[in-house]
């Protein structure tokens, strides 16, 4: 008989252990319900603690200040990654005439450019000292 008395004891006790966990409010899905699931803007900035710019993603209007190719320089989506100096050491572009990224070290002119453009393609690599090389397929 003692035996089905803590059986029962114990169901009772899971029982209200389910309900309360059922009726508890979770801190979880309120937290889930304030994000919003897209976060709309012309431009998003990434800045460090001293509040320097350290990483960026915009849409540039057209310029027709800016010639690209004997063209203004076309609407362009760009998304730069600055090192602690400032310098941008990674940017990847694109536009209606295509794409680019540029990758670069530490010191300046050292970087690689790799290009898509209109039917075309071309990796760009130059050294600290200039030394530049064109890769076209």
């Amino acid at each position: 008989m003692n035996t089905q008395r803590l059986l029962i004891v114990l169901t009772a006790i899971n029982a209200g252990l389910l309900s309360y966990q059922l009726v508890q409010p979770r801190p979880g899905a309120a937290a889930t319900a304030d994000v919003p699931a897209v976060i709309r803007a012309r431009a998003l900035e990434i800045v460090d603690d001293r509040g320097k710019v350290r990483a960026s993603l915009a849409v540039l209007p057209e310029d027709p200040k800016v010639k690209w190719k004997g063209r203004p320089y076309p609407e362009t989506v760009l998304f730069r990654l600055m090192s602690p100096a400032g310098r941008p050491n990674v940017k990847l572009g694109a536009s209606q005439l295509g794409a680019g990224l540029l990758i670069g070290g530490e010191s300046d002119p050292t970087y690689v450019q790799v290009l898509a453009e209109g039917g075309e393609t071309t990796v760009k690599l130059i050294n600290k000292d200039g030394l530049e090389r064109l890769i076209k397929p």
